[in-house]
């Protein structure tokens, strides 16, 4: 990306962040409310104190990777928006596992996550093997195939795996203290968050400084000009739809081992969702997802205050991150001109560097015309005589 393009992208996202806020400012005040204290409460609520930023990291690290879910499948031009399903299975499998295998504190940690990292992976792994070998629309099928692992989670929550204790709400055994992640040192934040961010930097290296990387960015450009080049185009969509699978359930199997305890409703909290729009903010980078997500868990973190100080609901947040999102996806609509680029000038048109190139362009050379001799063997038509009459 060059110079110019790059200004033309920065300014279009920072047009689309400040559209956004006006149109929330705009319904804040349709409601009776003055933007700027809600501005104010919200800032308050997520960054003001060291009590906002525990609430704000907490909210971000389910974030973190529910926005690699999204951004790497985007890398090969992918489209899936199914990471809570992948995530709800990831915290359920972590659960299950992790309630009832015997071992070693370490050795069951390490077993129960990965069993949620594959859970995750398979789940979303199939979209890919359905937009590869059937045709399938991704979004269409990731989303699909999020509603189904909701219902199959509810399901096996609410009967298989409850446990007997669990009366009012439905919940799976709860997993032994000694099993829970921990916090960071010196932080109430838990280790899922430095994971996150681990997990960020690895796929920035991974998909722009490896051949696997490049493939699968070339894939995302042109499938044809990716099989023409001899690329397995089937295994990457795979395998990147495989990768964000496998990214949201580890943040499933996180918010289970270190903020839950078991799988229960509690998990279905819009974390994937979430993520479509930390990936869009992000524009598709996964390095740029951490400070992204950071930004939005403290907007959610300051749902509570808003309530409690302005008697506005907690959703109102999610409100704001609706308006964000519309504005991010009508900026990326919307031709490179409209954002301060010269239209180009048609070919007939005179400019007024036209007499400049023009006196310094070397006049092109003209073209050979060929010049047929004439054929003496050719009859050609003889007038026929006139007849004079003589005079009388």
């Amino acid at each position: 990306m060059n110079l110019a393009a790059a200004r033309t992208s920065a300014l279009r996202f920072a047009g689309a962040l400040a559209v956004g806020l006006l149109l929330f400012g705009v319904f804040v005040s349709a409601i009776g409310k003055s933007p700027l204290e809600v501005y104010a409460t919200i800032f308050e609520g997520g960054f003001a104190s060291s009590f906002a930023w525990q609430n704000t990291l907490l909210r971000a690290a389910p974030l973190v990777l529910t926005g690699l879910a999204v951004a790497i499948p985007a890398q090969a031009g992918l489209m899936v928006i199914g990471a809570e399903g992948a995530l709800v299975l990831g915290g359920l499998a972590t659960a299950a596992l992790a309630a009832h295998l015997p071992g070693p504190v370490l050795l069951v940690q390490v077993l129960a996550l990965v069993a949620g990292v594959t859970s995750g992976g398979v789940w979303l792994g199939l979209t890919g093997w359905l937009r590869a070998r059937r045709g399938l629309n991704e979004t269409i099928c990731s989303l699909l195939l999020s509603y189904i692992a909701i219902a199959i989670f509810n399901h096996l929550v609410e009967g298989v795996l409850r446990d007997p204790a669990s009366l009012n709400k439905p919940s799976t055994v709860p997993i032994n203290d000694a099993l829970m992640i921990g916090n960071l040192p010196g932080a109430d934040v838990h280790w899922g968050l430095a994971i996150g961010v681990v997990c960020a930097v690895l796929a920035q290296i991974v998909l722009s400084r490896t051949t696997w990387g490049f493939a699968l960015r070339v894939t995302g450009g042109n499938t044809r000009v990716a099989k023409m080049a001899g690329l397995s185009v089937t295994a990457l969509l795979v395998a990147a739809c495989a990768a964000g699978g496998a990214a949201a359930g580890l943040a499933g199997g996180i918010e289970v081992m270190a903020v839950h305890g078991a799988a229960n409703a509690s998990l279905i909290a819009g974390y994937g969702y979430a993520g479509i729009l930390v990936a869009f903010l992000a524009r598709q980078q996964p390095l740029a997802c951490v400070p992204v997500a950071v930004l939005l868990g403290g907007i959610a973190a300051a749902g509570s205050l808003l309530q409690r100080r302005l008697d506005l609901p907690d959703a109102t947040t999610l409100v704001l991150q609706g308006f964000l999102f519309l504005c991010i996806l009508a900026a990326d609509s919307i031709p490179a001109r409209g954002f301060g680029s010269r239209r180009k000038e048609p070919a007939e048109s005179t400019s007024a560097t036209a007499p400049i190139i023009a006196s310094v362009s070397p006049e092109p050379a003209a073209a050979p015309v060929a010049v047929t001799p004439p054929r003496h063997d050719v009859a050609r038509p003889v007038a026929s005589p006139t007849l004079v009459q003589p005079a009388a």
